[in-house]
């Protein structure tokens, strides 16, 4: 490529470099503040809240065993095969447990209908007999798909918690996996001012249930189930529901809901006809349609709006409902708020126990960055200082390879939207050391092609060509270290394995590219019979 069209490039480089740093700025408040929101900064420097949380997927799997208990119950009844008894029979000497449920009373006639049906609809269990017992069987969820269910869980617990955090604005957060296999999620909130608020919000499983309610509002738990001779009713539940004027009060609902909250398609803060704070929802098509079913049938009858197991409201059906509603409970503009944006982002899968919070202050963040800024401050003018002594006239060449490789790193970081932590920072810093050290191996390649008698540009050229492949040697076994850190770190390693690798391609560009260019311009300019300053 031609002196003339490298220099292009080269300046071409530097303006979408500096266009991505600062941007347009049209006066120097403007610049100062576009540096700021294009250079994004970790937890550890902008101050923040640490979370390491696990996720109780024995949850998500105890669910799918009492849903499988309840479908297999219905299907038996609608398949006409008799049965004495449906219980759970979990081994939970085990870890983790063995998920299982006994089926007892099946007559040895309907012995081939309950396997017909166990393979057809239940395809994720293993039946088999139970040893005494010739109308006893057991069935037993496979090892397979239990583990699939636990790391499902994860991932849904990780994406509702992104989608909550994200609705509460917080920017740059990071959610991933922690640890192994112990089905833990690390949560970095960089300027969070309300961790106690994020936390209970991302904690809260917000699960929404539509129920008829059979009998209450009662004073206490004991008079519900002396109404009912002591015994619920068959297929009923009995919920807290929102304390009365005597304290508490208790509801006898339907355990089977008319829709959940995955019938939603939203769910926003309003106010009620009194002007007091309530949530209203919208539901999906086919979640419209059997509400309709169910609110036209029951007209005068109480409907629980129970939210994690929790009654919070028991309006009476008016008349028929269909795609709307509203949930209110004495809720807060805040509260109501908060449920609201639970049920957008959906229920967690599993409750969550955490194990760590971390808070760092946003004045430790800036004196991190005030000493990481003086660190690197120091450390280039010292190398700078350095290469201007030692090599003479192309130390400049060196320094301004130097400052551009940079310039190239910051860009990058605004470009790709990369969060610069304390560790990227030392990212940074060992960048300018792998800059010089390229400049080094070509100086002193340069250096030996003179002492070997060559010409000035011959032993330019050869300089570059032999320091090359050095380089490229060295650059491509850091890349392969950063990336090891950057597949098995946490947040503030990846950082550093960004950065790191960042520079080191900034570094390749700037230290033969760059410099052979300048090398190449001061040879044109220089007179014949010179030498070389170095």
């Amino acid at each position: 490529m031609k002196l003339r069209n490298r220099t292009i490039l080269i300046a071409v480089v530097v303006v979408v470099c500096l266009i991505g740093i600062i941007g347009f700025p049209k006066n120097y408040q403007a610049l100062k503040d576009n540096f700021k929101n294009h250079i994004r900064l970790g937890l550890d420097l902008k101050g923040g809240t640490h979370l390491v949380l696990q996720v109780q997927v024995e949850d998500a799997v105890n669910i799918t065993a009492d849903a499988a208990r309840e479908r297999l119950q219905d299907e038996l009844k609608n398949r006409s095969i008799p049965f004495a008894d449906i219980q759970k029979s979990d081994d939970t000497s085990k870890q983790p447990p063995i998920h299982r449920i006994l089926i007892k009373g099946i007559p040895q006639e309907k012995s081939a209908d309950l396997q017909t049906l166990t393979s057809e609809q239940f395809s994720d269990w293993e039946v088999s007999r139970m040893p005494g017992d010739a109308t006893a069987w057991m069935m037993t969820l496979k090892t397979t798909s239990a583990a699939a269910i636990r790391n499902q869980a994860l991932t849904q617990a990780m994406d509702t918690i992104r989608r909550r955090v994200d609705a509460l604005g917080v920017t740059e957060p990071t959610i991933a996996e922690y640890g192994q296999g112990d089905y833990e999620l690390v949560v970095e909130l960089p300027g969070v001012d309300d961790p106690t608020r994020v936390r209970d919000i991302m904690q809260r499983t917000a699960m929404l249930e539509l129920k008829l309610v059979q009998d209450g509002p009662f004073p206490s738990r004991e008079a519900a189930l002396s109404a009912h001779g002591g015994i619920l009713p068959p297929d009923t539940d009995l919920l807290p529901g929102p304390a009365g004027q005597n304290g508490e009060t208790w509801y006898v609902i339907n355990r089977v809901a008319a829709v959940t909250g995955r019938d939603l398609t939203g769910a926003d803060p309003s106010h009620d006809e009194a002007g007091q704070p309530d949530v209203d929802f919208t539901l999906t098509r086919d979640g419209a349609a059997r509400f309709a079913r169910v609110t036209g049938a029951n007209i005068g009858k109480y409907l629980a709006i129970v939210l994690d197991n929790r009654v919070v409201s028991a309006p009476v059906i008016q008349s028929q409902i269909s795609d709307r509603g509203q949930i209110s409970g004495g809720f807060t503009p805040q509260k109501a708020q908060d449920l609201a944006l639970m049920l957008r982002s959906g229920a967690l899968p599993a409750s969550i126990k955490y194990l760590s919070e971390e808070t760092v202050g946003p004045s430790l963040g800036a004196d991190s960055i005030r000493h990481g800024i003086v660190a690197c401050i120091v450390g280039f003018a010292a190398v700078m200082c350095f290469m201007l002594i030692y090599y003479r006239g192309a130390g400049v060449n060196a320094d301004v390879a130097l400052i551009l490789n940079l310039i190239i790193l910051e860009a990058a970081l605004a470009y790709f939207g990369a969060v610069l932590t304390l560790p990227g920072i030392a990212g940074v810093i060992l960048t300018v050391g792998m800059g010089v050290d390229s400049n080094v191996l070509i100086f002193e390649r340069i250096r030996e092609e003179l002492r070997l008698g060559k010409a000035v540009g011959a032993a330019v050229a050869g300089g570059f060509d032999h320091a090359f492949v050095t380089i490229i040697d060295t650059h491509v076994t850091t890349v392969v270290s950063a990336a090891i850190l950057f597949a098995f770190g946490t947040g503030p390693i990846k950082g550093f394995a960004v950065t790191l690798t960042i520079g080191l391609v900034a570094n390749l560009f700037t230290s033969v590219f760059v410099s052979r260019t300048i090398f190449d311009y001061v040879l044109t300019k220089r007179e014949k019979g010179a030498a070389l300053s170095i």
